[in-house]
């Protein structure tokens, strides 16, 4: 079966895509995006947490792709205190958990690209 997008067209939020995989790669695509939600797929992460996981990505970039996913609603940012320093917790939203589906499927497939490509850096495969 060929999924194929249902109309001529897609509009989100005030944006008009071409069709549904560019209204998803919008909302998850670029460097960065499913990176951070793979990393919150498990559960909620302060943002210090999040730069551990992720060293490779400057502080302010991941700050910019946290914004972009809370304003699409994938992603949820708790604060708790009122005076600084506060604790910023991030989760995805339900919407969010709905594409964990998609991150397993790009995981299993990037392992595999790995496994027949590639080789993994410091694993027992």
């Amino acid at each position: 079966m060929v999924t194929e997008c249902i109309g001529d067209g897609v509009a989100l939020n005030g944006k008009n895509y071409p069709c549904t995989v560019s209204l998803t790669m919008d909302l998850v695509g670029g460097k960065w995006k499913a990176v951070i939600l793979y990393h919150l797929r498990h559960g909620e992460k302060r943002f210090s947490e999040l730069c551990r996981d992720m060293s490779a990505v400057t502080e302010m970039t991941l700050s910019k792709q946290l914004k972009q996913l809370e304003a699409d609603g994938i992603i949820s940012k708790k604060i708790f205190g009122k005076k600084p320093p506060v604790k910023a917790v991030y989760d995805l939203t339900d919407f969010g958990r709905s594409f964990i589906p998609v991150l397993n499927a790009i995981t299993e497939w990037g392992n595999q690209v790995a496994i027949n490509k590639g080789s993994f850096i410091n694993s027992t495969i």
